[in-house]
């Protein structure tokens, strides 16, 4: 099994990487085959079923889809452009993707919310079609977005297809318990066995090049969000909280009579200014889902500006390791919250921050997949029910509260040996298991918990 770090850090735009991002990924997918067919075709039509409807206004899937059926991607996303094109699409009902002649699209009679029952593969499900001068289909798929910016279509989900199609790597681990055997029986990290397995598909320069950008932009948007003030979107006058908190720490840094656990503070703030940014629709990276980007890159960020030592020639390791625990995590269970709920995305950014944390930190590789457990188990459970469908209420909070538990279960881990008694693969089993069993409300569909009891206006 190998999922690649940067198949689990993406690089793209908020609100959410399965309701804005992975739609634009199926547009994308879409409009390839249209290009590799032989039909001439005239229009478009799109229906979104599942959480991608409960939800989708509020997190953007509407201007997402249209957006990727004119040719816009995440990960190259100009959003003064964006604006630009909405607006011509409104007016002239008409896409223009490169590659392909100008397309009839109304977005008010071609994009249609399902709000029956879901398509039967996964929550997130949506029906790209493509039709002739007279309106009937000749092109027609089926995609999920089956969260952190994935997708697949209908036949790949049927088919049960992997998303390592490629060589073997040198560390082919799909459990925790495969992981600790293997850095047992090499001597080697998680990171550095994470790094053997990118090497063998990307080489090292592609690799380094990679993961500095990663860091890059994520701690970008963390200096975006700390120096950004206003209201989000959305309708909710949701007022943007990191600035002022900021402001108020730094006036207070340097004071004799502080308390200790105003650390919490400052960690929460780092979450908080990245996931502001998310909900504005701003640049952000999957970690391993946008509705929990601000976890990992908050922890990081704690550790470079207040822990002695912390040096940035270690974030590779920080990221690798983090990297690996989100592979096994969804390649197990889910990190989508319309599939597993919260704890599938705050959940496993915990345990991922809490394993990168530990790591540089100098913890063994058990007592990293100790943290990690940690993190996870106290994530069990936890519901997605963001209010009016929005990526902010308790989203944004959320995962300050994420990245002061990764750092405490860190720091638990690294005062044992790294012998507990939960693995995180019983852990990971749990969170599947409960995300299974949990009812559809609570599961990014804003039809019950914090959703219907939080007046929306």
């Amino acid at each position: 099994m190998f999922l690649s770090v940067f198949d689990m850090f993406k690089i793209g735009i908020g609100p959410s990487s399965s309701h804005t991002m992975g739609p634009m990924v199926a547009a994308a997918r879409f409009l390839d085959s249209m290009r590799a067919s032989p039909f001439d075709f005239a229009g478009l039509r799109a229906s979104l079923h599942g959480s991608l409807a409960f939800t989708g206004i509020g997190h953007a899937t509407d201007r997402a889809t249209i957006l990727g059926l004119a040719g816009f991607e995440a990960a190259t996303f100009d959003f003064d452009a964006s604006i630009a094109a909405l607006d011509q699409i409104h007016r002239t009902k008409t896409v223009n993707p490169p590659g392909l002649p100008p397309l009839r699209f109304d977005p008010e009679t071609d994009l249609a919310f399902d709000y029956g029952p879901p398509l039967p593969g996964h929550a997130n499900g949506m029906v790209l079609m493509a039709t002739d001068k007279q309106g009937d289909v000749i092109l027609r798929d089926v995609f999920y977005s089956i969260g952190g910016g994935f997708v697949m279509t209908e036949a790949e989900l049927a088919a049960g297809k992997n998303t390592d199609e490629g060589d073997p790597v040198p560390f082919p681990f799909k459990t925790a318990a495969e992981m600790l055997e293997m850095a047992q029986s090499s001597g080697k990290t998680i990171a550095a066995m994470k790094s053997a397995n990118e090497v063998s598909r990307c080489g090292h320069q592609n690799l380094k090049t990679g993961l500095t950008r990663i860091w890059q932009v994520m701690n970008a948007c963390i200096d975006r969000g700390l120096t950004t003030e206003g209201e989000l979107p959305g309708g909710l006058r949701v007022k943007r909280r990191a600035k002022p908190i900021h402001a108020a720490l730094m006036a207070e840094r340097g004071m004799n009579l502080t308390a200790p656990h105003v650390i919490n503070d400052w960690i929460s703030m780092y979450a908080m200014a990245v996931n502001e940014e998310n909900a504005a629709g701003g640049q952000v990276v999957t970690a391993p889902t946008n509705g929990a980007a601000g976890v990992l890159p908050a922890v990081i960020r704690y550790w470079l500006d207040h822990v002695p030592g912390a040096s940035l020639t270690r974030i590779d390791d920080f990221l690798l390791t983090a990297a690996a625990i989100g592979g096994l995590i969804k390649h197990n269970a889910s990190i989508s919250g319309a599939e597993a709920g919260c704890q599938a995305e705050v959940g496993s950014a915990a345990a991922m921050a809490a394993a990168g944390f530990c790591a540089v930190m100098g913890g063994t590789p058990e007592q990293i997949e100790n943290a990690a457990e940690i993190a996870l188990e106290h994530h069990l459970g936890m519901t997605c029910d963001p209010v009016k469908g929005l990526v902010q209420v308790p989203c944004i909070e959320r995962n300050g509260l994420g990245a002061i538990k990764a750092v405490s279960a860190a720091s638990l881990a690294l005062r044992g040996t790294g012998d507990h008694f939960v693995p995180l693969d019983a852990a990971i089993e749990t969170m599947r298991q409960t995300g299974r069993d949990m009812h559809e409300h609570y599961k990014e569909t804003s039809l019950g918990g914090l959703a219907v009891n939080v007046p929306n206006c």
